[in-house]
């Protein structure tokens, strides 16, 4: 795991953002935070700069793009450092591809429990509890 959910404007139009974000996701999610590709899960959706407000006003008007990326991790499995590095790494990709990016352009890195989080019917603590319990393989 984790599971991400981004939502980005597009006032460049550039064709393939989706694609572009989605691979940077991808990249830096396996390559900085270290989760596995086989069970990271990405949703990303484009939004109307029309619909999407800040300041009370609409982004469009503002003549910027802007983004929202909400990702989430087991607790505990990432440092301080890779968190910043990720947002960092993130946020200039993103913003090479849709920006120049509105500074109230988001990334939430959630940390779950692992009691309160999980995949495939398991939790990530059952799966944590069940990697411990397994014998010692004979050298």
């Amino acid at each position: 795991m984790p599971i991400l959910t981004a939502r980005y404007t597009n006032p460049k139009g550039e064709p393939d953002a989706r694609f572009k974000i989605v691979a940077a996701l991808a990249e830096f999610t396996q390559s900085i935070l270290r989760k596995r590709p086989e069970v990271t899960s990405i949703l990303v959706e484009e939004a109307s700069g029309d619909h999407w407000l800040i300041g009370r006003k609409p982004l469009s008007s503002h003549g910027l793009a802007t983004f929202f990326l909400d990702i989430k991790v087991t607790a505990g499995t990432n440092t301080k450092e890779e968190i910043a590095a990720y947002i960092d790494a993130v946020h200039a990709r993103v913003g090479a591809t849709v920006g120049p990016l509105h500074e109230a352009s988001y990334i939430v890195v959630d940390e779950v429990p692992a009691a309160n989080w999980g995949f495939g019917g398991r939790t990530q603590e059952e799966r944590f509890i069940a990697g411990r319990s397994r014998p010692a393989m004979a050298a």
